[in-house]
């Protein structure tokens, strides 16, 4: 059965939650819809974060952008609902996503948004 978008994450286990790294992906496939116009909308979404005791697994990542295919969203909630899925999953360390939108109407716009865990937190 071919897959279906899905706004469900999955994580595994960190396999070194005593040490700080940096993850990172770039999804330059990432669609949604103009919520003024229907039109759709195209951007390159970079994650980076150190995680903590999880990290996010990659087909449940893609099955989740996915999921904005068809959805009219402005690109700062888009941006900001991202982040907060994923610290939500993973409750990572630090954590940035950043949406590179497409040019549309002469505009091009870059959102990022940044997750920083409080030190008192870390496990």
């Amino acid at each position: 059965m071919p897959s279906q978008p899905s706004k469900k994450m999955e994580t595994f286990p960190n396999p070194n939650p005593g040490r700080d790294y940096e993850i990172s992906f770039e999804c330059p496939e990432f669609t949604c819809l103009c919520p003024r116009t229907g039109q759709p909308d195209f951007a390159t979404i970079r994650i980076r974060y150190i995680p903590n005791q999880t990290c996010v697994e990659l087909k449940s990542l893609k099955l989740y952008l996915w999921s904005y295919r068809n959805v009219g969203v402005f690109h700062e909630k888009v941006t900001n609902q991202i982040l907060d899925d994923l610290v939500r999953a993973t409750r990572p360390r630090s954590m940035t996503v950043c949406g590179n939108f497409l040019v549309r109407g002469g505009i091009h716009t870059v959102v990022t948004a940044n997750y920083e865990q409080k030190k008192s937190r870390r496990a």
